[in-house]
């Protein structure tokens, strides 16, 4: 596969062979073996350029990937083999804790049963400092801010929904025009835990036509917000996860949709630019193939 990369790159036997301290032959004939195997071509060739054939092009975007898992494999057996288990310190915010990371617990049980994870709770706005300044090695965050040596990728993308009352005159509703929300105390979680989900609501709000009348919910556990929505005051706005397993384990307290317009709640796993563990990668493409399995982007776009 290496072989074939550099000749993709330098699409030239000639070249490829000096760069790979192998003579032209050598590598003639161990390209014909891969075409051979995969029974198509993967170059054209001419007595004057050399150029990828659309398998061949195919090849050149999926091999770099391959040799990234291959080696990060590598690493992983050399690791066990010397009897050093790599630890993995994963913080996620508190509302990965419904829907999202036991699956992904439960895949890295599966595939790496050696691998421990050590899980720590903290809220979206610390994990990608923490990730920066090597306390942590992955997080699960809620529309995490940028920040400079963090890297991410959108690993759910579900709406906001309501919690509130069953006694709530909007509870009726199956679903809830945001406009509807005019004249109601909203319960989120404080904006210093989460800016940018905070602010995509005020920002949903402000387009829907209304100033929201916020109250900022100090503390994070469940089973206290759920107490102050079953008194039917207030309604309270949270990722779709988060906001079903609620309504689940409370009582008195259903979910409705938030529409016209739906807001997004974005969930991200970040990791360090940096060097990293080997075991970094393989936790990453756990994650990225759950996302596609549960469909948490609405379809296998990871």
């Amino acid at each position: 596969m290496r072989y074939f990369l550099a000749v993709a790159e330098e699409l030239h036997f000639g070249r490829a062979a000096v760069r790979l301290y192998i003579s032209q032959p050598s590598l003639s004939h161990q390209i014909r073996k891969l075409e051979e195997g995969l029974g198509a071509p993967l170059f054209e060739r001419s007595s004057r350029r050399v150029q990828l054939t659309a398998a061949g092009r195919t090849l050149a975007q999926e091999a770099p990937k391959v040799l990234a898992a291959l080696e990060q494999a590598v690493q992983l057996t050399r690791l066990t083999a010397s009897g050093i288990a790599p630890t993995i310190r994963l913080g996620y915010t508190p509302v990965a804790n419904f829907g999202t990371l036991t699956v992904l617990m439960d895949a890295l049980q599966e595939e790496h049963p050696d691998l421990t994870i050590d899980a720590r709770e903290a809220f979206s706005a610390e994990i990608p400092d923490r990730l920066r300044t090597g306390d942590l090695d992955i997080g699960l965050a809620l529309s995490p801010q940028p920040l400079d040596g963090v890297r991410s990728q959108i690993l759910r993308r579900e709406s906001v929904s309501a919690l509130l009352s069953t006694r709530h005159h909007l509870a009726l509703a199956p679903k809830i025009p945001l406009a509807e929300l005019r004249d109601e105390t909203l319960l989120l979680f404080p904006r210093r835990l989460a800016p940018a989900y905070y602010d995509g609501i005020v920002a949903a709000c402000h387009e829907a036509g209304f100033e929201p009348d916020v109250c900022a919910f100090e503390n994070p556990p469940v089973n206290p917000m759920l107490a102050r929505l079953s008194s039917g005051r207030e309604v309270g706005l949270a990722p779709a996860s988060f906001a079903e397993h609620a309504a689940k384990v409370g009582t008195g307290v259903t979910v409705r949709e938030v529409v016209d317009p739906s807001i997004a709640a974005e969930l991200s796993v970040l990791w360090s630019a940096g060097g990293s563990l080997p075991a970094v990668a393989s936790v990453l493409g756990i994650a990225r193939r759950c996302a596609e399995r549960n469909g948490w982007l609405g379809g296998p776009t990871l």
